[in-house]
């Protein structure tokens, strides 16, 4: 991980080196997490419910994606002999949207959340389009599904634009389940605290959802609302915050006192 690189080539090992965090000491022993965050979705919200009890995470895969044109001017070349790598890119890009209509509404979620160009100036036509789709459901057969209509498509663009397109598989992320134990300690804190809760699915990775490859772990949901995130408008009421820390505090109490215990392997 600390050999990840930005797009201006930096590595995370760089990027806490400079600001005084790399540290330098093996990482603790670990027996158990638990981690709290809000659901980035409108599930509890719309039920009237404080907490989610996260039982699994979902299946996800990304697809690294560039397509190569040619440079040439923006005003000087005819519309004919262009090859724009941006326009079969933009075509790439509603692919990705409209393959989630291939199956039952909300399966099957996927944007391309990353696009960069070469040479990005506004008189040439850009030789280079590299993107990152992202391909998410709960069933690995609708992921493989939407990844095999997408590489037929986009072959297709390659050979109508008359342009090279290589697609590479990455983050590939199977369904993770947390400890059963977890859920119902959960669910059990939750009715005791008189909160309403219910199980639920995470569809983003969280750091729980990596962790519990490793210690047995626990995720809780809080509400958001309209369930937005990962934009200024994310909020969720104090009141939601305070409950799910109640929660959290009395799970960390539990884990600490030894349960999930048995589930270490």
């Amino acid at each position: 991980m600390l050999q990840v690189r930005d797009l201006s080539g930096t590595t995370v090992a760089d990027a806490l080196k400079g600001i005084g965090y790399l540290g330098s000491d093996e990482p603790p022993l670990a027996a158990g997490y638990a981690e709290i965050h809000i659901e980035q979705g409108r599930v509890l919200e719309r039920e009237g419910l404080t907490i989610g009890a996260v039982d699994s995470s979902w299946y996800t895969q990304k697809l690294d994606i560039e397509v190569l044109g040619e440079q040439s001017h923006t005003g000087a070349t005819a519309m004919a002999d262009r090859r724009d790598a941006l326009v079969a890119a933009s075509r790439i890009v509603l692919m990705v949207q409209d393959v989630t209509n291939d199956f039952e509404p909300e399966a099957l979620v996927s944007s391309v959340g990353q696009l960069t160009l070469e040479p990005n100036s506004p008189i040439v036509v850009p030789r280079r389009a590299h993107l990152v789709a992202d391909l998410r459901a709960n069933s690995p057969e609708v992921v493989t599904a939407a990844r095999a209509t997408l590489l037929a498509q986009i072959e297709d663009v390659a050979r109508q634009h008359d342009m090279t397109i290589n697609v590479q598989d990455f983050d590939v992320r199977e369904n993770q389940y947390y400890p059963e134990a977890g859920v119902e300690l959960t669910e059990k804190i939750a009715a005791g605290l008189g909160l309403g809760v219910r199980r639920m699915q995470t569809m983003a990775g969280h750091d729980s959802v990596a962790m519990n490859r490793i210690v047995p772990s626990v995720m809780v949901f809080i509400p958001s609302v309209d369930g937005v995130s990962h934009c200024e408008r994310e909020f969720t009421r104090d009141e939601d915050m305070t409950a799910g820390v109640d929660v959290l505090a009395d799970t960390t109490w539990e884990l600490l006192t030894g349960a999930l215990q048995e589930n270490l392997t």
